[in-house]
């Protein structure tokens, strides 16, 4: 069954929970050519299974490169994480 998403004017492919599980490579393969595809549990769509875009990669790596340089630049003064962790409290 085929579903029109007016939003971003797609059709995409609606497919069962149960479909997704025996098929998930195969979907993913196709994924990465650019199709998209709607994931139902009983009929209602659920979520969406589609490719990552440019920008979501980007926003990633800038997000990981900002906490790598957190990580450079403050110190727990010698506390582990897990010593924050059992007292309760993290920064």
């Amino acid at each position: 069954m085929r579903h029109h998403d007016r939003a971003e004017d797609v059709t995409m492919e609606r497919l069962g929970i149960s479909q997704v599980k025996t098929a998930l490579s195969h979907l993913l393969r196709r994924v990465e050519a650019g199709e998209r595809f709607v994931i139902t549990r009983r009929g209602r769509a659920v979520a969406e299974l589609r490719p990552v875009a440019a920008r979501d990669v980007e926003a990633i790596q800038d997000a990981i490169e900002r906490l790598e340089v957190f990580q450079r630049t403050h110190d727990l003064g010698g506390t582990s994480i897990r010593e924050l962790i059992e007292e309760g409290r993290c920064y």
